[in-house]
């Protein structure tokens, strides 16, 4: 079996480190301390975590391609979570916020 790609790894645990540092998406979420929101239930960070997986799109030689959609996507969702009036554009698809098991 293989491993994950080196950038794919890479991708993954700078996405942590901005995610429990409250530094993703610094634009969208300005203002937002998002971080007891995620971080209170362990659904709200696997629903997190499950999106950034689904959206983020990896080449046949292992490269990242949309780190950053895959991170706004994570935002967006943060976001509605923590601003009642705010409203997903697009909406997400099921398959963006899908838990595979």
């Amino acid at each position: 079996m293989e491993h994950l790609s080196v950038d794919v790894r890479a991708s993954l645990r700078l996405f942590a480190f901005y995610l429990a540092n409250g530094t993703i998406d610094v634009e969208l979420l300005d203002g937002f301390d998002y971080r007891s929101t995620v971080f209170h239930s362990g659904s709200s960070l696997e629903q997190v975590f499950a999106i950034y997986g689904n959206v983020l799109q990896i080449d046949a030689d292992g490269m990242v391609l949309n780190d950053g959609d895959a991170q706004y996507r994570v935002a967006q969702w943060i976001r509605g979570c923590c601003d009642p009036g705010y409203r997903v554009e697009p909406p997400f698809e099921a398959w963006e916020t899908e838990l595979h098991l």
